[in-house]
């Protein structure tokens, strides 16, 4: 493998030089953000925990872009919310959504975004089983936030029977298909190498 360990996918798709890398990873924020935003309104409803895309997007982001600009784009994306801005899966934004049922999911977005990114940039993303491994991993992060938080508000019986069993499916589903594009660009990435 020519592409050296530390190198995201989107580094090696995208090389920018100091400043122009600057540019780039703002871009990559502020985009990644507005993907997060976008995924949480593709939901199927559940109470008190909706069913968004928004895990997928975490979990790709930060494999694609590694620890610093997944997380910064996941940061502002909380921070967005936090403000108000209608980006989260509910009709409402601030911070009475934040200390809501939801808020240990979210939280965990920005815990799995750093530890999946930061596995992709030790080459975790370079191997299809080690890349299904970290995505597992970030999915796991996720989960152990928001179910420690929803235990905190509803107890523990009531926070697995609704936030966590009834996910249990979908997650395998998104963490197939997270591995599966991150794993596809850099094949595909290996293929442009060889032509």
């Amino acid at each position: 493998m020519t592409a050296a360990l530390d190198a995201t996918l989107v580094s090696t798709l995208w090389p920018a030089r100091r400043t122009a890398r600057l540019a780039r990873n703002a871009a990559l924020v502020v985009g990644g953000a507005l993907a997060l935003a976008v995924s949480a309104k593709i939901q199927v409803p559940f109470y008190p925990v909706p069913m968004t895309l928004q895990t997928l997007v975490v979990l790709v982001l930060a494999a694609a872009c590694g620890a610093r600009v997944g997380a910064a784009a996941v940061a502002l994306y909380l921070i967005e919310g936090l403000l108000g801005a209608p980006v989260f899966a509910g009709a409402v934004a601030g911070p009475g959504y934040m200390a809501g049922p939801t808020g240990g999911y979210l939280i965990g977005f920005l815990a799995a975004a750093a530890l999946v990114g930061a596995l992709a940039e030790r080459g975790w993303d370079r191997s299809w089983a080690w890349l299904l491994a970290a995505m597992t991993i970030g999915h796991a992060v996720i989960f152990a936030f928001g179910y420690a938080w929803l235990a905190a508000l509803i107890g523990p019986e009531k926070a697995f029977a609704l936030g966590v069993a009834p996910f249990v499916l979908a997650t395998i589903v998104k963490t197939l298909l997270a591995s599966a594009l991150v794993g596809a660009a850099w094949s595909a990435v290996a293929g442009l190498r060889r032509a």
